[in-house]
């Protein structure tokens, strides 16, 4: 059996300001807590510094990039690949973009991505062509009928979640929809959200895990186990970011947990889950 493999991925962003605006760590410092907290790897941009940081501290690169020019794609894809990354977390155009023009900038995307050896997949994402749920089928399925493959997805349920105004008794009905997708995805933004946020603490300041993380583990479960339904025995790698944002920005607020510590319980939280789901 070649089992597959779940690698906890932390983003860079969720250290801005950390521990406070005026005395915010150095790269080595925030790379040394994500090794020692048991994460594999880094989701970020190619930074001065950072591919020899990440060798240092054993820790693998994650490429992050965005645009809805064409014409860009060929440098920041080689930046990136120049750090260090193979595969690639991609924001691209606008939610305003119409589908034949986000096809093409998908089908390019890919195809330079070939070029460079390297796997890109569009993330789901506000403000950008995947913004909701028929904007994001739709480039799915024209890229499919064009390349008779399926498209690439980095998901990021939180987007659709606030988008579609969804409650927790309705995240698996509403966004379980394509088995297909999910299952050929590889990179998955597992930030804890409801319908009305698309970022929940998850602690309460005292350590307890929050009501409204409680309500959305089932579904970070259930988005598991639909992945290993169809890679239970190719050994393939899929990637997990629990992608606490920061204040800066209004992801977090000033008044709730700090966005790095909240991200290290997520972290083992998704571990445990993994384990139940995976097991034989």
């Amino acid at each position: 059996m070649n089992t597959p493999i779940l690698r906890h991925v932390a983003n860079l962003w969720t250290f801005m300001g950390h521990p406070s605006p005026e005395n915010e760590w150095s790269l080595d410092q925030k790379l040394q807590a994500i090794k020692e907290a048991g994460f594999d790897g880094v989701c970020w941009g190619p930074i001065p510094g950072l591919k020899e940081g990440l060798a240092r501290h054993g820790l693998f690169f994650l490429g992050g990039m965005s645009s809805g020019k064409a014409t860009d794609f060929p440098k920041l894809l080689g930046e990136l690949k120049e750090c260090g990354a193979h595969h690639v977390n991609v924001q691209m155009a606008d939610e305003d973009t119409l589908t034949p023009e986000a096809t093409g900038l998908a089908l390019l995307l890919m195809e330079e991505g070939r070029k460079l050896g390297l796997e890109p997949a569009v993330e789901v994402h506000r403000d950008t062509w995947t913004e909701t749920t028929e904007e994001n089928y739709a480039l799915a399925d024209a890229y499919q009928k064009i390349t008779s493959k399926l498209l690439p997805i980095s998901w990021d349920f939180s987007h659709i979640s606030v988008v579609k105004h969804l409650r927790p008794d309705n995240y698996i009905e509403k966004m379980i929809v394509r088995p297909d997708l999910i299952q050929r995805a590889q990179q998955f933004h597992f930030r804890p959200f409801n319908g009305h946020h698309c970022q929940v603490p998850v602690t309460d300041g005292k350590g307890n895990l929050t009501q409204e993380v409680k309500d959305w583990l089932p579904f970070a479960e259930a988005v598991l186990k639909c992945w290993l339904a169809g890679n239970r025995d190719n050994g393939r790698e899929i990637f997990v970011c629990p992608e606490m944002g920061p204040v800066a920005g209004g992801y977090n607020l000033s008044t709730l947990p700090n966005s790095w510590e909240d991200a290290k319980i997520l972290r083992s939280e998704i571990e445990k889950l993994w384990q139940q789901v995976s097991a034989p």
